[in-house]
């Protein structure tokens, strides 16, 4: 298949997966819940940050938290006082437990209470430069931020594994999948489009093993590891197809790889 016919069938794949249908099994469908900017921020970080394993169990993990919240994220981030977290101290999801857990809580509410933020795109945007081709500083100064001593001055060391960055040589998969979420904005209803710093050209694209393979198979990708080179060796010619919106791809490759098992 030459370029042209590839770029043909892989928009079509992604105008076949890029649709409402595909939120009610996904875990994007646990932010789609909620209506305020931070709602969303709190449920779809959670949401990516669980997402490894089958999507079923990542709902399900997503479900427990939100129904021990109250389905209210962001009220309980800004009000949840010590005696509140006693409801989860046995909440588990695979590695993630409640001592990591409490630290995401206390990263929270030190960004939008203690700090005054009124969303947590700042986490990640006040780290970029102008003129950045990607997110790399983005994801470099949230990690960071996420253990800096001035949050928690003795955040736990089994959590730092919870958040990759590209300086650990991770493909950040579930957080650029975060970031997808919040900063692509269309007319199709699945992302949000609700982060306006950050561009969608800047973006990403989120690789894991399924992903990998299928841009392997149409040699969109070379490179035998998938990691953060990969994920930019991919995201770069994914660029040559739509500069402007790069991670739309993800639609089409994702639904290729885990839905159709291409």
């Amino acid at each position: 298949m030459d370029k042209t016919g590839l770029k043909i069938f892989l928009d079509k794949k992604v105008d076949e997966y890029n649709q409402p249908f595909f939120i009610h099994d996904d875990p994007i469908s646990i932010p789609h819940r909620f209506s305020k900017t931070q709602d969303k921020e709190i449920a779809g970080l959670f949401a990516a940050i669980f997402a490894w394993g089958n999507r079923k169990s990542i709902v399900n993990s997503c479900n427990r938290l939100l129904t021990r919240m109250d389905n209210a994220p962001y009220d309980f981030i800004m009000h949840f006082r010590e005696n509140d977290l006693i409801p989860f101290v046995d909440f588990v999801h695979r590695t993630f437990n409640a001592t990591d857990l409490f630290h995401f809580f206390g990263v929270l509410k030190h960004h939008y209470l203690f700090l005054g933020n009124q969303s947590f795109e700042t986490a990640f945007s006040q780290w970029m430069q102008p003129g950045d081709k990607t997110v790399e500083k983005a994801l470099n100064g949230f990690y960071h931020y996420f253990f800096s001593p001035e949050i928690d001055r003795d955040y736990p060391d089994r959590t730092m594994k919870h958040i990759a960055a590209p300086f650990k040589k991770s493909a950040c998969k579930r957080l650029n999948m975060f970031l997808r979420w919040m900063v692509r904005s269309d007319d199709n209803g699945v992302d949000f489009g609700i982060w306006k710093t950050i561009s969608p050209a800047q973006l990403i694209c989120p690789i894991d093993l399924h992903v990998a393979r299928v841009a392997r198979r149409f040699k969109l990708l070379q490179r035998k590891q998938t990691d953060w080179l990969a994920a930019i060796e991919l995201t770069d010619y994914l660029r040559t197809l739509d500069a402007e919106d790069p991670v739309k791809y993800d639609f089409a490759l994702f639904g290729l790889g885990v839905i159709e098992k291409f």
